[in-house]
């Protein structure tokens, strides 16, 4: 559960380089981003390094509030809810997510990713 949960900190950290490419080889080639601020679900490395370019523009930084992992047969599933910090702005927003990742035979990648606003306004 360590290494699976060290995972979101290996994808913060790429999004802390500011660059979209390395944020997008946290997933696996044939993986789907549900992201956050978009409608459009992002299936390619190029249309989630689009949406990572847009999204990194405001220095996200992310931090998990609650977590659960569960774990299978050379895959994984991290879910719960997440905070992001934008240091441009300094807004911060709340959100719920689930990570699916999947054993390559040399590293954990994402194989989808799943993220949204709370429903409830505080």
């Amino acid at each position: 559960e360590q290494e699976i949960a060290s995972l979101f900190d290996r994808w913060n950290q790429s999004l802390q380089t500011g660059d979209p490419h390395k944020v997008v080889a946290n997933y696996a080639e044939r993986s789907i981003l549900l992201p956050t601020v978009s409608n459009k679900p992002r299936l390619t490395p190029a249309e989630k390094e689009d949406y990572f370019h847009h999204f990194l523009e405001n220095r996200p930084s992310g931090k998990i509030d609650l977590r659960t992992i569960e774990l299978g047969c050379n895959t994984a599933v991290d879910a719960g809810l997440y905070t992001f910090t934008f240091a441009k702005t300094g807004a911060k927003v709340s959100g719920r997510y689930t990570y699916t990742y999947r054993w390559n035979g040399s590293e954990w990648l994402i194989t989808s990713h799943h993220s949204s606003a709370m429903p409830e306004k505080e």
